[in-house]
């Protein structure tokens, strides 16, 4: 995983997790803004979610947060 993806990662969650609390759910869409502007990026979050851990659409921004921490 980039660098700056793991950061952007790790930025979203601890912002949605302070803004909504511990219980909140999001996709990995939530780490990107509603225009592609970066496709190779976009790829990787996706790759990285659906096809490397099989996660829901939703998860836990809890436990996104704290598997990429451990990377």
């Amino acid at each position: 995983m980039q660098p700056r993806l793991k950061q952007k990662i790790l930025d979203v969650c601890e912002r949605k997790i302070a803004q909504k609390g511990g219980d909140v759910g999001l996709s990995f869409y939530a780490f990107f803004a509603n225009k592609n502007d970066d496709p190779e990026l976009l790829m990787e979050a996706a790759t990285w979610w659906i096809m490397t851990h099989k996660f829901d659409h939703f998860e836990k921004a809890e436990k996104i947060k704290r598997i990429v921490e451990s990377m």
